[in-house]
């Protein structure tokens, strides 16, 4: 044996070592995500998955209060949204939103001390906006993609005044190679570390390029449906993926992605998600740059928004399906600000976009 042979095999060892430990080990749970000899199967890793399950608990439900009382709308000033509830209610609710969003800092996270009607602190005016924005999501958005769970702020918070996951405009790193503003081949947090385009938020979470792709010739033909455009789209998939954990057969037949009537009901889920992430940025969140001050804003100037893993956070659904909104009705239905704007924006983008796609019956769903 010579020697370049016996320094081959230690390192043939470490490779395989190394591959080996990339894989996540047994045990795990596989879920039948379409017809039988399709390969449509959600893979769950146990441990990964328990470890999931912990950090996405529910967080504790502050008791009811009997009913009866007068109004808070009638006892205290400028209040727009909840001015319909008890006061009993009322202090319920915001004693949650606290623990929700400010548990260290508290009520003076957006109140002024001894003077909670003062409209002089911005985080007051942004969480109203923010409870507009709740309301709407929970009413409007409900059947389509959020019941029958529903969303409160700790659905995004999770005790962190600004939620861990938003993002703003970003050209990404400075490379030698200027390989432009699309971050090619630059591994992003944003689609799991992928090397695709850097940002695929911007285009398609907040502005309203076309998502779907997928010719039907052997070269592609007509607009959007390029491998640049490709490689957007593959960009937002992996977002996806990431957000809730799951892979392609979560949401498609991998084998007919284009094909609506192969797809699990999932797919019809997430088509409605990315219309309604889209109104929450611009009918709710953009517009809080008004009052937002520069420390707030992303690096480009604009406000942090929201996208798939703002809520989901590695799980397929929110806190795994907990029941959110029951004990918080108030939160449930539109009440007192104006949503003009984002029915604005809802009614455009359903103009433009046209009746929901039907799928079919895949079974085996989550």
């Amino acid at each position: 044996m010579n020697i370049l042979h016996t320094i081959r095999l230690p390192l043939v060892a470490v490779a395989a070592t190394a591959t080996l430990a990339a894989c996540n080990p047994p045990p795990h749970d596989t879920v039948q995500r379409g017809f039988r000899g399709t390969g449509m199967e959600l893979v769950v890793d146990k441990a990964e998955r328990a470890e999931s399950v912990s950090a996405n608990a529910a967080p504790d439900v502050i008791p009811q209060v009997p009913a009866g009382g007068p109004k808070a709308g009638d006892l205290y000033e400028n209040v727009e949204v909840l001015g319909d509830l008890t006061v009993g209610e009322f202090t319920r609710v915001m004693a949650s939103i606290t623990q929700w969003v400010a548990p260290e800092e508290g009520c003076n996270y957006c109140h002024v001390p001894g003077n909670f009607a003062s409209e002089d602190v911005y985080t007051k005016k942004v969480a109203r906006s923010m409870l507009a924005m709740t309301q709407r999501l929970n009413e409007d958005w409900g059947e389509k993609h959020v019941a029958p769970a529903g969303v409160t702020c700790y659905t995004c918070h999770r005790g962190q005044a600004v939620p861990q996951y938003v993002w703003s405009h970003d050209p990404g790193p400075e490379t030698s190679a200027k390989i432009g503003n699309s971050g090619q081949n630059i591994p992003s947090p944003k689609v799991a570390y992928a090397s695709l385009p850097y940002d695929p938020l911007t285009p398609f979470l907040e502005e309203d390029y076309p998502i779907s792709l997928q010719g039907n010739t052997a070269l592609p033909t007509g607009p959007n449906v390029g491998t640049k455009q490709a490689e957007w789209t593959y960009a937002l998939m992996m977002h996806f993926s990431d957000s809730l954990n799951a892979n392609c057969t979560f949401c498609h037949n991998s084998r007919a992605f284009a094909n609506w009537e192969q797809s699990p009901y999932q797919r019809v889920k997430a088509w409605h998600a990315i219309r309604m992430v889209r109104e929450a940025n611009n009918g709710y969140i953009k517009p809080t740059g008004e009052w937002l001050p520069p420390h707030r804003l992303g690096p480009e100037g604009d406000v942090p928004k929201v996208s798939c893993m703002t809520c989901h956070q590695g799980a397929y659904k929110p806190m795994y399906g907990a029941n959110m909104i029951d004990p918080y009705p108030s939160l449930a239905r539109k009440t007192g600000v104006s949503v003009d704007m984002a029915e604005a924006a809802a009614s455009a983008k359903a103009e433009r976009d046209g009746p929901v796609p039907a799928v079919g019956n895949m079974g085996g769903g989550e």
